[in-house]
């Protein structure tokens, strides 16, 4: 099986990666100028400048406000979106029985992306 990597295009790399580095408790597995990539098990999280992906895709538009959303399954979830506000970002709703028989909290990161986070 290949690994999966999403990437977030956000406004300031450094800035979502401390949010992703402390609100996840996970040090990035790489750091370098253009891209931040986080391990979280099976997948790989990526933080891009999205002035760096205008750069290298002509005609992309970046856009703003959410774009995508991270849904994590974490026995720590209610941990995690604790850590949400402290970071920089802002909870939308705490852990909660939902319609899908999941328990799951929202919150937006600083660029504007959804974190959901489900109880396993």
């Amino acid at each position: 099986m290949n690994r999966t990597e999403v990437i977030l295009y956000v406004a300031d790399q450094q800035r979502a990666a401390s949010f992703y580095r402390t609100v996840l408790e996970t040090a990035p597995s790489l750091d370098v100028p253009g891209m931040t990539e986080l391990d979280l098990g099976g997948t790989t999280l990526g933080l891009m400048p999205a002035s760096d992906m205008a750069a290298l895709v002509p005609g992309i538009d970046i856009g703003t406000g959410q774009r995508c959303e991270l849904y994590l399954r974490r026995p720590d979830a209610a941990e995690i979106l604790a850590r949400v506000e402290p970071a920089g970002g802002r909870l939308l709703s705490p852990v909660a029985p939902r319609p899908w028989g999941e328990h799951v909290g929202y919150a937006l990161d600083p660029d504007g992306h959804v974190l959901a986070v489900a109880v396993v």
